[in-house]
């Protein structure tokens, strides 16, 4: 045998190797190629990278919640550690970064919100307690900025639970249970009030509580005196929208001046002016982010430059409309239509605002968009995080 065919055969080999070879990650559990798992292979920089914490609904092959290590400049992605607790739908992380707060979206007597202590070190959650909602299906969930507060939507219980923090970041029983009342002019989803969304104001003097099923935003004063209820109604006590809109998440501007609605059922962002002085919403505008009448508009985000709007729509023609927004009144206009995967439920922008992930909870992906900052744009970067129903994102610094 020639050298030439040596050398040949030799390379041959090395290259099969290399493409068999196991990794261990590092919790040291040996895992095949990155392949495998549908992850970038490239390096990831702790520099450059934020923890990306993912709830799932749990009824197939996920278990809770999910760590990741995701890198803002290249858009690589490491899977660090889970932790398990049913049906985590909905996450918020508390302002100084050292706690995780779930729900547990049960339509029964067990629906529950968990405290989980974060270490940053190596990312993992530890649970510290469970207390249950009082109200079913409880889908959103939110910490107030002293740290004090953890507050949940219960979407079939039409109502909201208050939770008080404890020194160790766990939960008390509830405080509040309170409960809405009325009927939307859909028959089939508007029967009763459904809770989807609760939002402290920038400057943390109010609660926006977006009702589905009634198609108002309830508006409530926020209480820091420890001897009275937390949340009290506010004047007015409710802002309507649309009959038929169904209400379900809203953003504010970066600037504190504008806020944005997102209604499931007509598929309206709608355009609101604010006065934080009051905590008074005034709509200006209303724009179509579905076009197909699927009655399936999910998430609203605004990029942190606060230039552009993503607006996620599922059941038909999934994806995400784009919106530059007018920075002198804040008015939207649309600027393209981003098709994703299927059930795109929510999604997340990152700090340095070059990436945007969506969680196609029915593909059971995460896709890894890269955002023109001129035009708003998406671009599949194809660095999807396979991972089964996945249906929140929130990012942690890393450090």
């Amino acid at each position: 045998m020639n050298k030439h065919v040596i050398l040949f055969l030799t390379i041959l080999l090395s290259l099969l190797s290399c493409n068999n070879k196991k990794n261990t990650n590092t919790d040291g559990v040996t895992i095949t190629d990155s392949d495998t798992l549908n992850i970038s292979s490239e390096s990831v920089s702790d520099q450059s990278s934020l923890y990306l914490i993912v709830g799932t609904y749990t009824a197939g092959e996920s278990e809770g919640i999910y760590v990741y290590q995701f890198d803002t400049i290249s858009g690589a992605a490491v899977y660090k550690n889970m932790i398990k607790i049913a049906n985590p739908s909905y996450l918020t992380i508390s302002k100084d970064e050292k706690f995780v707060y779930a729900v547990s979206e049960m339509g029964d007597a067990s629906a529950s919100a968990s405290a989980f202590s974060f270490d940053k070190a190596d990312g993992t959650l530890s649970l510290l307690n469970t207390q249950l909602t009082g109200g079913a299906d409880p889908c959103y969930i939110e910490s107030d900025a002293t740290g004090k507060h953890v507050v949940t939507a219960n979407y079939s219980g039409g109502s909201m639970t208050v939770f008080d923090v404890k020194n160790d970041g766990s939960l008390t029983t509830a405080s509040q249970l309170i409960s809405f009342i009325g009927k939307g002019i859909d028959s089939e989803r508007q029967k009763q009030p459904h809770i989807h969304c609760v939002r402290f104001t920038p400057d943390g003097r109010f609660l926006f509580v977006d009702d589905l099923g009634t198609d108002k935003i309830y508006k409530f004063d926020v209480n820091n005196d420890a001897s009275g209820n937390y949340l009290k109604g506010g004047t007015p006590s409710s802002f309507k929208v649309t009959d038929g809109s169904g209400p379900r998440h809203l953003e504010f501007h970066p600037n504190g001046k504008f806020a944005y609605l997102i209604t499931e059922l007509s598929g309206a962002v709608i355009v609101f002016d604010y006065n934080s002085e009051k905590g008074i919403l005034t709509e200006k505008q209303s724009v179509q982010a579905d076009t197909l009448n699927a009655k399936g508009s999910a998430d609203i985000h605004i990029s942190p430059d606060g230039h552009f709007l993503y607006a996620s729509n599922r059941l038909k023609g999934d994806g995400i409309a784009i919106f530059s927004i007018n920075q002198a009144d804040g008015k939207l206009t649309k600027v393209g239509y981003q098709e994703t995967g299927v059930h795109p439920r929510n999604f997340v922008i990152t700090p340095n605002g070059k990436y945007l992930l969506a969680a196609s909870r029915d593909n059971d992906i995460i896709q890894v968009f890269q955002i023109d900052r001129n035009t708003g744009l998406l671009t599949d970067t194809f660095k999807n995080i396979e991972l089964d129903m996945p249906v929140c994102l929130k990012f942690a610094s890393l450090r």
